[in-house]
């Protein structure tokens, strides 16, 4: 859906600017919250006039929170916490406990929406933004060290510098790949099964030659044992013709 933005809204735009936006995001949030309306034709009409009162109230908005910003500057705020070797948290610090812990410090009250930060769960320094305006975006140092230690033990702990989290979680991912990769490298280091086929046929090749020469038979013996094999009986006739030896002494003494 297309929205036009009355009020200016962090990551999105400034007042007097047409977005589209998701169904939900506009119909749930903005919309709700007073800070865009339909972009109808009716609507449109009116973004000049918008943008030029939204400029002058911005101007005064950022002049009276610089002073603010500039204060939130300078702040710093410690915690010691339990943690793991690894300088895990057990637990974490949340927005609104940065929220109250600015407000101890310097008495300036902001909600827990302005703080522009996850939870915090790695021991280190930290730089959290607390927007005041879409122009004054002041930054609040978080320390965040073990309990017992001093807070400037905090800069030795893995994890100190933004996006720690990060590259924690992409060292996880190698150890858990790497097995995998030397596998890899293994099975490349071994001869392709065709390059090794190619370095034994010649050796087949002449293996097969030699048994061929043993196992051949001269033409002439193979032509004599078929001969032999294949020679036919005598007919029964002629069985019957041969006289027999018994009779033929019979017929003679009479």
């Amino acid at each position: 859906m297309k929205v036009l933005l009355i009020q200016d809204v962090y990551n999105l735009g400034r007042a007097g600017d047409v977005k589209k936006v998701a169904n939900g995001y506009g119909r749930n949030f903005l919309l709700p919250q007073g800070l865009a309306v339909l972009a109808t034709p009716g609507a449109l009409k009116q973004v000049d006039r918008i943008r030029v009162q939204a400029d002058e109230k911005r101007i005064v908005l950022n002049e009276e929170m610089s002073i603010v910003a500039e204060k939130l500057a300078e702040v710093k705020l410690t915690y010691p916490v339990k943690a793991s070797e690894t300088g895990k948290l057990y637990g974490s610090v949340t927005p609104q406990m940065i929220v109250d812990s600015i407000d101890q410090e310097t008495g300036v009250e902001i909600s827990r929406s302005q703080v522009d930060a996850q939870p915090i769960r790695l021991l280190g320094v930290h730089q959290v933004k607390i927007r005041l305006t879409i122009d004054q975006i002041p930054e609040v140092t978080v320390i965040v060290h073990r309990e017992g230690e001093a807070p400037e033990t905090a800069e030795l702990e893995p994890g100190v510098e933004p996006g720690a989290e990060e590259k924690l979680s992409i060292a996880d991912v190698v150890a858990e790949i790497e097995p995998e990769v030397e596998d890899g490298l293994e099975v490349a280091s071994q001869p392709d099964e065709a390059e090794a086929v190619a370095e034994i046929e010649p050796e087949i090749e002449d293996e097969v030659t030699t048994v061929e020469s043993e196992t051949e038979v001269e033409p002439e013996t193979l032509e004599v044992e078929i001969e032999a094999e294949t020679e036919p009986a005598p007919p029964e006739e002629e069985l019957e013709a041969i006289p027999d030896p018994e009779e033929t002494e019979g017929s003679t003494a009479s």
